[in-house]
């Protein structure tokens, strides 16, 4: 499970179920486990914090912005 956390303020936004290594490029939404602040606001993730962007929603996936968050936890090896 990782934690994933604003970059600027970091405020916790969500809980992700991470399955393989690898950097977080997208998060699947039937992954999220726990949406903290985070925010919907049309097609974006926002922190509900400080406004700032984290990811774009697409379908079933949200494109996550790589300098706008950080991570903590442990990946699940396939």
């Amino acid at each position: 499970m990782l934690t994933i956390k604003c970059a600027r303020c970091k405020t916790k936004i969500m809980k992700y179920k991470k399955i393989g290594m690898g950097k977080v490029l997208r998060c699947y939404k039937d992954r999220i486990t726990r949406l903290y602040d985070g925010e919907v606001d049309g097609d974006n993730l926002i922190c509900g914090n400080c406004e700032t962007v984290i990811g774009q929603i697409k379908d079933n996936k949200v494109d996550m912005i790589q300098d706008h968050f950080t991570y903590s936890g442990s990946k699940i090896r396939k």
